[in-house]
């Protein structure tokens, strides 16, 4: 349990740390750099996966009317064969 405890403390460090860190490079960051870092983390967490998203989606249609096709295919095919 005193190594749980030890993992989840050095944790808590390490992640206020990284917030303390953050913050004072925001403080000292121009307006325009703020702007600009404002604008690429509002790409990152919303168009991004959105396009991620989509992507996936038209794939496994795209997958599925391949598998559609290639089946109906096989199909006449083997059809003919049998005549």
């Amino acid at each position: 349990m005193n190594k749980a405890t030890a993992l989840i403390d050095e944790i808590f460090q390490a992640l206020t740390n990284m917030l303390r860190y953050a913050g004072r490079l925001i403080g000292r960051m121009s307006p325009p750099a703020l702007l600009g870092a404002a604008l690429v983390l509002a790409f990152l967490f919303s168009i991004l996966p959105l396009a991620l998203v989509l992507f996936v989606a038209f794939m496994l249609i795209k997958v599925a009317v391949g598998a559609c096709v290639v089946g109906g295919r096989r199909a006449k095919r083997a059809q003919e064969h049998v005549e």
